[in-house]
């Protein structure tokens, strides 16, 4: 049976096969994931791979209420924007949701980011202040915006094994200026009760998050998401969770891989807080290295990973030494794919070499809030191979035709647009945008082709949208041409992604020189990487005399794409433990 559908004055709206969820009214996003917490609150919610260092539920629901509490102290009002800059540790739930039980906005920035990247994030969120480490304080103390400085390790008060006191926050070398964590906390405690937070300053209505997401068109913008956004789509992604450890996300007792960024909305609700809800152990990792993560997957006994495929091919490719003693098999019973496309090749050799974990594929944007389709089923069905999974609870989907507007029935490929109470808010200062991505009836284009079939199961065959997505990341095309043609010896150029088996996709680019230019492509190439982020690297770039484009003047980037597609699209290998993801 399929999902439930309403086919009225050629409206085809898809829904879900189970009934609607509660969402619950009146909390706020901290006080939903961490609701009856002190019930449980010796049990470690957050574990650090590397460093052994743990926050147990106690710890977590303590230091988010002192935070809270100090930043109120500070000055921070309801709205006001912080930026985080931090890499995944496990203090960095109690960061994000100190911030939004505040009244504040948390917006998590990219760690591997340049400065220049994070400066424009800080100056269009009109951020009032940065919560980032020693190692990264460099980047952000030019922007002139305070800052407030996380210890090593988190400094949350978590035990740690196995460290010493050289481990510990360094205070005495902390850089000038910098407001630090655990002395803010301090303060906090001594500090009288007129600074408490009331209940009564935050509602569902107010913003909590501001992701940046380069969305449908390809250039970066604020996401705006309330506390009754995140509520919503936990309530709906939670209900497909079996209420065993058989099958994946938060169930009580089930440790939870937390390798995927925490700046991003899948590392930070779809993981972190959707496990902390569900009363389970998420074992943080702040970078993939093949031998620390099968080590940690085997010592911390990971039942469920989302990843991304880069690094289901490291699992396939690891030698035999990696992999744990067959007499104690790894704990791992599924692994969850987002943010890239899983080609066949690669899941049928994950298959043949785990074939006792279940690889299911996710789909979901930050504009709605996360999580948008599911394989989890209380009935055990699961949806079919390639699959991105069936329509939650709550939520309406449609398929549209891109040209016409027109809803498609069943079977038929369309635009993707979803209808919900996880539909964000809007784009932080840009309505143009926010109308062309949500229609008068509360629509949210996705971007996205796909179709449903028969049995309610969605899949997803192409994109409209041009965003490339490496490794996990986004990648937006436009970005990487405006610095292009900032060059002097560039006179066109059209940025698009190319299919990879290890990446999902790679960036490549194809450039029209001026006549008097001398640059070759490897110096254009090291032009564009000496100004971005790693990830936004132009990995293949060729000289071609003209850039194709359509008569209303855009570039026909699948005339590009399909031209490369038979050349080798990366020049990057996994060579055992030196590999770093990503």
């Amino acid at each position: 049976m399929g999902d439930a559908a309403t086919n009225r004055k050629d409206q085809h709206i898809f829904r879900s096969r189970f009934p609607a969820v509660p969402v619950p009214e009146g909390v706020t996003l901290p006080e939903f994931v961490l609701e009856g917490a002190e019930g449980y609150a010796d049990n470690v919610a957050l574990v650090e791979a590397a460093t052994g260092a743990s926050y147990t539920y106690g710890e977590v629901a303590r230091d988010t209420r002192r935070f809270a509490k100090a930043l109120r102290s500070l000055g921070l009002r309801k709205g006001h924007v912080v930026v985080v800059v931090l890499p995944n540790v496990a203090v960095y739930p109690a960061v994000a949701l100190g911030i939004m039980a505040a009244g504040g906005v948390f917006s998590g920035a990219n760690p591997l980011a340049l400065p220049a990247e994070i400066r424009k994030q800080v100056e269009d969120s009109d951020a009032k202040l940065i919560v980032t480490n020693k190692l990264i304080h460099d980047k952000v103390k030019d922007f002139g915006v305070p800052i407030i400085l996380v210890g090593r390790g988190g400094g949350g008060g978590g035990e740690v094994e196995g460290e010493g006191e050289d481990d510990a926050p360094d205070q005495e070398s902390a850089p000038s200026g910098t407001i630090q964590w655990a002395e803010l906390l301090d303060a906090a405690d001594r500090a009288g009760a007129e600074t408490a937070v009331s209940a009564s300053v935050v509602s569902q209505r107010d913003l909590c998050a501001l992701p940046y997401s380069s969305g449908t068109t390809g250039t970066s913008k604020g996401v705006m998401l309330s506390h009754g956004n995140l509520v919503a789509n936990l309530s709906s992604s939670l209900f497909a969770v079996p209420r065993d450890a058989a099958v994946g996300v938060g169930v009580d007792g089930v440790t939870i891989l937390g390798l995927m960024p925490f700046f991003h909305i899948y590392g930070l609700t779809g993981i972190v807080c959707s496990t902390l809800r569900s009363r389970g152990k998420v074992v943080v990792m702040d970078r993939f290295d093949p031998c620390t993560f099968m080590a940690g997957l085997a010592r911390h006994r990971v039942h469920f990973a989302p990843l991304v495929p880069a690094v289901m091919l490291a699992m396939v490719n690891a030698p035999p030494s990696l992999l744990p003693d067959p007499s104690a098999p790894l704990a791992l019973r599924s692994v969850m794919t987002a943010a890239a496309p899983l080609a066949p090749d690669l899941l049928a050799a994950f298959q043949r070499r785990f074939p006792d974990v279940q690889v299911q594929e996710a789909y979901g944007l930050t504009e709605h809030s996360c999580i948008t389709l599911t394989h989890g089923d209380p009935s055990r069905r699961h949806a079919k191979k390639n699959s991105v999974g069936f329509i939650l609870p709550n939520l309406e989907v449609k398929f549209v035709d891109p040209d016409t507007g027109r809803s498609l029935p069943k079977n038929t490929p369309g635009e993707v647009c979803v209808r919900s109470q996880c539909v964000m808010q809007g784009y932080y200062k840009n309505r143009e945008e926010t109308e062309r991505t949500i229609d008068d009836e509360g629509w949210l284009r996705t971007g996205d082709i796909g179709y449903i079939d028969d049995d309610g199961d969605v899949f997803i065959i192409d994109r409209i949208k041009e965003l490339i997505k490496y490794k996990g990341f986004q990648v937006a095309p436009a970005e990487i041409e405006a610095l292009l043609l900032s060059h002097p010896s560039v006179e066109d150029a059209a940025v698009f992604g190319l299919p990879d088996e290890e990446a999902g996709e790679v960036p490549a680019a194809c450039v029209v020189m001026r006549a008097e230019a001398k640059e070759t492509e490897q110096e254009i190439m090291k032009f564009v990487a000496s100004n971005v982020a790693s990830y936004k690297r132009v990995r293949v770039l060729h000289f071609i005399q003209s850039i194709p484009k359509s008569p209303s003047g855009k570039i026909m980037r699948r005339l590009l794409r399909d031209g490369l597609s038979e050349k080798k699209a990366s020049d990057l290998t996994i060579k055992g433990c030196e590999n770093h993801f990503p």
